[in-house]
């Protein structure tokens, strides 16, 4: 099964914006972590992290599997609890009523085979913010399923076309934090490279984008930092300026 492109939304971003970094500056930040732990009996996921991030930046999760990168995520998320330390989000402490300012698209796509693309964006704009949205079509249009079958069913998608729906559904409310884990997963690599575009698009209109990939060579362009976790803390944080990983530089 085919891919078909996905359509960039507006002028195409720059690798950093000028605009939402100079914001990003003045603003509050988007994420404060302050000695942040998570425990799962006695293996730590997270230890002692402390970190900020700025509004209105792309930021990649680099680091081997089990180095904290999803739980990490998952805390900023709200969907799961530091065991010790502090978390503010979108210069809140309550993380579950941040809602609908925080886009989250894991491991799960969470879409409904029997139901098409239109009728599932439809569905979770209905379920999570009680309304229809008038931008389904430009979502649609933005990862590239605009001119898919209308009445096609997600159960006939491939799995990369399911991923780029997944991204649309995260999209839904404008979100001020976009957290992504993994999202380029059996993506075809035309279309991981608008999807990346894209992302630079939401982080260009002033939002904080979180990104955990493997594929990092695919964000380089739009990438404001890449931040390296291992054994559950931070151990490297560069900035575009810096080379993009994977050139055998060091910056500790």
């Amino acid at each position: 099964m085919t891919e078909a492109g996905i359509h960039s939304v507006g002028g195409p971003p720059s690798s950093q914006s000028t605009h939402s970094q100079s914001q990003a500056g003045d603003a509050q930040p988007a994420v404060v972590l302050q000695g942040v732990s998570k425990l799962f009996g006695r293996f730590a996921a997270l230890h002692d992290l402390t970190a900020t991030l700025a509004r209105g930046r792309l930021y990649v999760l680099l680091g081997e599997n089990g180095a904290g990168k999803t739980t990490l995520l998952r805390i900023i998320a709200g969907l799961a609890s530091a065991t010790r330390g502090a978390v503010q989000v979108l210069g809140s402490t309550e993380l579950r009523a941040n809602g609908a300012r925080i886009g989250y698209m894991g491991h799960a796509t969470l879409l409904y085979d029997e139901l098409s693309a239109r009728e599932n964006l439809q569905y979770f704009c209905g379920l999570y913010f009680g309304r229809s949205t008038t931008n389904i079509d430009q979502l649609l249009d933005a990862v590239g399923l605009g001119k898919i079958d209308p009445k096609r069913r997600i159960g006939q998608y491939s799995q990369g076309m399911k991923q780029r729906l997944a991204l649309a559904r995260a999209l839904l409310s404008s979100p001020d934090l976009l957290l992504l884990d993994e999202p380029f997963s059996n993506v075809d690599a035309r279309s991981i490279a608008a999807m990346a575009l894209l992302l630079g698009q939401v982080r260009d209109r002033g939002a904080t984008v979180i990104a955990i990939t493997h594929q990092a060579e695919a964000l380089a362009a739009v990438a404001d930092e890449w931040i390296t976790l291992h054994a559950g803390t931070i151990v490297e944080r560069r900035t575009a300026k810096d080379a993009a990983p994977g050139d055998g530089r060091a910056h500790l």
